[in-house]
């Protein structure tokens, strides 16, 4: 089995920046842009809503909030929801992604509350599908910290002022106190047991990263992996010079070769002409030896005294 990956972080302002990273108005270096077009908003705006900034200033408005909200105070909190890659991949591969996305977003409504989670956005264009959810952190009941001050009080007998226990409060801290993060790990894993998904080991020291530290790590690798392209299209064109130097070579030495050949080839054209020449003035000079020594005998014998008649009778 994999593991669900559930990821909650405070948001600072407006939290622009990741808006326009969740509307893709600001695209990532790892994302497809060719299936930005898959991208699906999961949660339905209030009328006159147009996006997550909007949607974040509108649940704020109508919380029935009794105290100002401070200028430092978090407005939102990011959530971002997916599982292991090869199993998300699975979860694809066998028609459960909407499902899958489904059951995200009712554990997000059941475990924050429906109005409060304002956004969400399923992302099929990076390598790994994942959910961006948007959760205004409104509570009611007695503050954390005011619940630990009375019963320290009580404990040492001071007087402990009453409170207003339910109304509605703006508090990151205490929907994100330590136990209830650690709860939130746990029920969102059952939620997805039956996707093949289960818990990370409780008590990890596995530390998570802020989204802006991913995607600038996203950024710095990209920007890596340019300069390392760079660097081997640089080798290449070296390379293909050196390759272009060798070829011309080896032109240049097989036109030399073909020139040695056609000069052996003369050279042997020559001598063998030479050689039958020599052949022919040799026969030549044979015969015109022959002939002369055949007049020599023949002026011997008339000197001698034989007849030019007796001469030709012999030789008959």
């Amino acid at each position: 089995m994999g593991y669900v990956v559930l990821h909650i972080e405070k948001a600072a302002g407006t939290d622009a920046a990741m808006s326009g990273h969740v509307e893709r108005r600001i695209t990532p270096a790892n994302v497809i842009t060719t299936l930005t077009y898959l991208n699906e908003e999961l949660v339905e705006f209030p009328k006159g809503v147009t996006n997550r900034t909007e949607a974040i200033q509108h649940r704020l408005d109508n919380a029935g909030l009794e105290r100002k909200i401070g200028k430092n105070q978090v407005r939102a909190l990011r959530v971002m929801l997916s599982g292991s890659p090869e199993d998300m991949k699975r979860i694809r591969q066998a028609g459960q992604l909407d499902a899958w996305a489904k059951d995200s977003c009712g554990w997000l409504q059941k475990t924050f509350g429906k109005e409060n989670v304002v956004s969400g956005v399923l992302h099929l264009d990076e390598k790994t599908p994942h959910i961006h959810a948007t959760v205004v952190p409104i509570t009611r009941g007695e503050r954390r910290k005011a619940k630990l001050e009375r019963e320290k009080n009580a404990q040492s007998g001071k007087r402990t002022y009453r409170t207003k226990k339910d109304r509605p409060r703006l508090c990151a801290d205490d929907v994100m106190a330590r136990d209830k993060l650690k709860a939130y790990q746990t029920t969102y894993a059952e939620a997805m047991a039956k996707y093949g998904l289960q818990r990370g080991i409780d008590g990890s020291e596995a530390k998570h990263i802020s989204t802006q530290q991913y995607y600038r790590e996203v950024f710095v690798r990209k920007n890596e992996m340019a300069e390392q392209i760079e660097a081997m299209i640089g080798q290449k064109e070296t390379l293909t010079v050196d390759i272009a130097a060798l070829q011309a070579q080896q032109r240049a030495a097989q036109t030399d070769c073909n020139a040695i050949d056609e000069q052996r080839r003369k050279k042997k054209e020559e001598l063998a002409k030479a050689e039958t020449k020599k052949a022919a003035e040799e026969a030549k000079a044979a015969e015109e030896a022959k002939k002369a020594a055949a007049e020599d005998v023949l002026k011997r014998l008339l000197a001698s005294g034989v007849t030019a008649e007796e001469i030709i009778a012999k030789l008959q």
